[in-house]
């Protein structure tokens, strides 16, 4: 009797926890789009409109119809590529019977349930795996994070390589941010992380820690560096896509930004978008940081990530009748 009100006690924490986090984003988000919201007003002054009639004469200047036809063809691309990736992960630590045609539904539907929750997605595809392969939810979770980790670095690479190139183009962007400093800083961390991540995962260092034992890094104790490396192999096309896809579609709505620029902000942006903000908040307000002579680049992002993952869910959608058969119907075949 005694020990019957400690869950609720743990219960109520958790709750509280929760509401606190959920607040702090939302606060956070709230003050992303008002400096936006600030910038994009004082540049529609500038030009004596309204910020409604500066917004409409973007959104009209734009050519629709070849954004389509470059954002469609695009959207589908980057669905094959990260499905191949996810697939040769899942059959590289978890199943190796398994087949790119048994994965592509299941991250096809996955990308509906992204659009509440990324990480309600990546649980479908344990879902699926703890189904029809028997593989236990932690181990498929730990491939899912090894493909977060490789993401993460893709994009750090990707900048760096942009930043070294186009050094002068980051200076011009620091109005706001010392970027220089900031993503220097960044580039360094990761760069001294990553040899100790392998080091110790495989058991070369700190030889009696137990908590790479744990399930959970199952795929993360099995990967080797050129495993890596293959994987990032593997998900680079869909950044090489980005960044031309990304480059083009801005000339579409009339702002001039070279590719040289694009290489060295959209992975330091798509970093941003990463985090746990309602609406990627931080991508948006980054876009106007990294491009200040155009502000309306935040409105651009929003119509961007708007159709890229409404389009994504589309596939899902085309997808799920197989996909719940995959998951439910033959489950006990």
């Amino acid at each position: 009797m005694s020990d019957s009100p400690e869950p609720e006690v743990g219960s109520s924490q958790n709750k509280a926890k929760s509401f606190v986090f959920r607040f702090i984003t939302w606060a956070l988000a709230a003050g992303c789009f008002y400096l936006v919201y600030n910038r994009t007003e004082k540049a529609a002054q500038r030009d004596g409109v309204t910020l409604i009639e500066y917004l409409a004469n973007f959104f009209q200047g734009a050519d629709w119809l070849h954004w389509l036809m470059l954002m469609i063809p695009y959207s589908l691309f980057f669905f094959l590529i990260d499905a191949h990736a996810t697939w040769r992960v899942i059959k590289w630590f978890n199943t190796p019977e398994i087949k790119l045609s048994n994965i592509l539904p299941i991250r096809a539907s996955a990308y509906i349930l992204s659009l509440v929750n990324e990480q309600v997605g990546k649980g479908a595809m344990s879902l699926y795996l703890l189904q029809r392969h028997d593989v236990p939810v932690w181990k498929a979770i730990s491939s899912m994070i090894l493909l977060g980790i490789v993401e993460i670095y893709q994009l750090l690479i990707f900048s760096a390589v942009g930043v070294f190139f186009y050094y002068d183009l980051v200076v011009e962007a620091s109005t706001m941010l010392p970027l220089t400093k900031i993503l220097g800083g960044v580039y360094l961390v990761a760069f001294l992380y990553f040899p100790f991540h392998i080091l110790y995962f495989n058991g070369s260092v700190l030889k009696n820690s137990t908590l790479r034992d744990k399930q959970i890094f199952h795929a993360l104790r099995q990967a080797r560096l050129v495993d890596y490396v293959l994987v990032l192999l593997c998900k680079a096309p869909n950044l090489l896509g980005a960044v031309i896809v990304y480059t083009l579609a801005l000339d579409l709505f009339g702002v001039e930004v070279g590719f040289g620029q694009m290489m060295a902000f959209l992975p330091v942006i798509f970093i941003a978008a990463a985090l746990p903000l309602p609406f990627h908040a931080g991508a948006l307000l980054l876009w106007t940081v990294l491009f200040p002579a155009f502000p309306e680049v935040g409105a651009f992002s929003l119509v961007m990530h708007t159709f890229f993952v409404s389009f994504n869910a589309t596939i899902g959608l085309i997808f799920l009748p197989k996909a719940n058969k995959e998951l439910f119907v033959d489950s006990s075949i």
